[in-house]
């Protein structure tokens, strides 16, 4: 079977995941609080208005996937020498799940990135049928590169995705048949 990820919030009402924008007018304390991350940075706030191509919509309007298991990016970090937390849980979800929505593939490609504040390129973006999606087996080199840097300059709090392609989903995913897992599990 196949798989994508996503983290299990602290806070969640029901077994489906939904779009952060979709809690702003259902749920709007779980808005507020899931919505902070967006403040960290000025230009990280203008995520919160940045459009996706071929899907029309905005980056909050869909559910962030990761196509590799999460060890890999745990591994990683590790390797590189940075503190994390070990206890990290995963939504293991089945694919199956997201068949209903519009699914999208960001390749969040260093060489098309200019940041959270530019416009997305539409290169980076590719409409895919779940029947088609295969998992990533590895972590791409730049993502390695970053983590790198990042923990050479004593930066202590820095993106754990970047540069991974995600998966980005359209519509509401129930979870209710996904494993949970620990980041820190090997891969079975």
């Amino acid at each position: 079977m196949r798989y994508v990820y996503h983290m299990v919030p602290k806070t969640m009402i029901g077994a489906k995941l939904i779009a952060l924008n979709q809690l702003k007018t259902n749920q709007e304390e779980l808005y507020n609080e899931y919505a902070k991350k967006y403040n960290d940075h000025p230009d990280r706030e203008k995520l919160l208005e940045r459009r996706i191509p071929k899907l029309d919509c905005l980056w909050n309007d869909v559910i962030h996937f990761l196509p590799l298991h999460p060890f890999r990016v745990y591994s990683a970090l590790r390797e590189t020498g940075v503190h994390v937390k070990d206890d990290v849980k995963f939504y293991k979800v089945p694919i199956s799940n997201l068949k209903h929505n519009k699914n999208a593939f960001y390749l969040y490609s260093k060489d098309l990135y200019n940041g959270p504040a530019a416009e997305m390129n539409r290169e980076d973006i590719r409409l895919i049928d779940v029947e088609e999606y295969e998992e990533l087996s590895s972590i791409p080199a730049d993502t390695v590169h970053y983590y790198k840097e990042e923990h050479s300059k004593g930066n202590r709090r820095f993106g754990m995705f970047p540069y991974i392609p995600h998966m980005l989903s359209l519509g509401e995913v129930d979870v209710s048949d996904a494993e949970i897992i620990c980041w820190s599990d090997e891969i079975d």
